[in-house]
């Protein structure tokens, strides 16, 4: 009977740490089917290369790399490939913000006025006028998108404004007349908002200003402040705001779908972020500016989601990144949220998409995942409960997450 129960301890001891490290397999189905799915995506001109990585706990469960970072040149996507994050740029920039928070040097509710001076007289549009803004501004708005900042738009005074200042801003790189984040960010406090802060949601300029807000507090560059605090202690040596000399030639070239099955160079600057990442900009934007590497991003997503350190190096308290991946968004806002087709069974908070609802997604996940994604496809999602970290990067125009990115998660989680 002894040696009954000590077998029957013994498999419960196995089975609870196989639970409690997740399911580090996936079949050799899955992984077949995933190399076929991006090698049909190249093949048929969807994107021009890709980049694939999944990590469980300590293991890397799959690796794939596909196509060409320099189409013209045949130069194909390297494992040390360099790739423009565009808006996965923002879930560091709130990495920064919570340091600061948990530091005692930043509190989420204050008015933004208080910090930078240029948003002391904030308007909001309502109906056909524009009148003094209610709720004061603050980082928390900021954070969860619900500012009343836009992208710009033509149906608005200010989103008219907002186009009409990234074209000036855009014009200007690469001279001496660079607006710098902290400028550029002032200039925002002129513009009137959509809405009223806290009162609805839209995806915009919130962490540009955030940048600013880091810069003003913490007395640092932004790019500084990113630096010291997050990429040198967690080993992110190919993650910033451009891209050396020494490693132009990592760099991937930026390609759109021409509707024929081929693809085509896009040269373009985009939101003030300069296409060639050739120099160090005055404007180090929070919410786009970043280049990195996919292993590079893997530390990142891999500290949060171990609570904040990673390999014995601290970046936060593990209360402040449960804080970071747990918000939502109020009814009000929610609503303002669900025009957002593809995030259904989503909430929005801290730069971040995070999963509330399984059921209503469009691809398969669990409850409480978050991450984020960009312009140019590149793709982050973190599963806590499988203690798993998904990875996508590519450079194609107007990516962000779609149907190839949909395809890999599901054969990914379905595995």
């Amino acid at each position: 009977m002894e040696k009954i129960r000590k077998n029957v301890e013994l498999t419960v001891y196995t089975l609870y740490n196989f639970v409690r490290k997740g399911n580090v397999f996936m079949d050799d189905y899955a992984k077949k089917r995933i190399h076929e799915v991006i090698a049909e995506a190249v093949d048929g001109g969807v994107t021009a290369g890709i980049s694939v990585l999944v990590q469980q706990g300590t293991e890397e469960i799959f690796y794939d790399q596909q196509g060409y970072a320099d189409v013209e040149a045949k130069k194909k996507i390297e494992r040390d490939t360099i790739y423009r994050l565009y808006s996965m740029s923002k879930p560091v920039t709130a990495a920064a913000v919570m340091i600061l928070m948990e530091r005692g040097m930043l509190d989420l509710c204050q008015p933004v006025s208080e910090i930078l001076p240029g948003f002391g007289h904030l308007m909001v549009e309502e109906k056909d006028t524009v009148r003094p803004v209610r709720c004061a501004l603050t980082s928390l708005h900021l954070l969860n998108m619900t500012s009343g900042y836009t992208y710009g738009g033509m149906d608005t005074k200010g989103g008219r404004m907002i186009l009409s200042y990234l074209a000036e801003c855009i014009r200007k790189l690469g001279t001496e007349q660079e607006v710098s984040t902290t400028e550029f960010a002032a200039h925002l406090g002129s513009i009137p908002l959509a809405y009223e802060p806290g009162t609805s949601w839209s995806y915009g300029l919130s962490a540009d200003i955030l940048g600013a807000v880091v810069e003003q507090v913490s007395g640092m560059r932004f790019g500084d402040f990113l630096e010291e605090n997050i990429f040198g202690p967690l080993g992110m040596n190919d993650t910033g705001f451009y891209v050396p000399r020494r490693k132009q030639d990592r760099l991937s070239r930026v390609y759109e779908s021409t509707g024929d099955g081929n693809m085509r160079l896009f040269s373009g600057d985009h939101l003030v972020i300069q296409n060639r990442m050739d120099h160090r900009p005055a404007f180090e934007s929070g919410g786009a500016g970043l280049v990195s590497t996919i292993d590079d991003c893997c530390r990142f997503a891999r500290m949060l989601a171990q609570g904040g350190t990673l390999d014995g190096v601290k970046i936060m308290n593990r209360e402040t990144v449960r804080y970071m991946t747990s918000g939502g968004l109020t009814q009000e806002q929610q609503r303002a949220m669900h025009e957002w087709i593809g995030l259904e069974g989503h909430t929005y908070s801290h730069l971040m998409r995070i999963v509330k609802d399984p059921g209503m997604a469009g691809t398969l996940t669990e409850c409480g995942e978050y991450g984020w994604d960009g312009w140019l496809g590149c793709y982050f999602a973190n599963l806590p409960r499988r203690d798993m970290t998904i990875l996508m990067m590519q450079q194609k125009k107007d990516a962000g997450t779609y149907h190839l990115t949909r395809k890999i998660r599901n054969l990914i989680l379905g595995a």
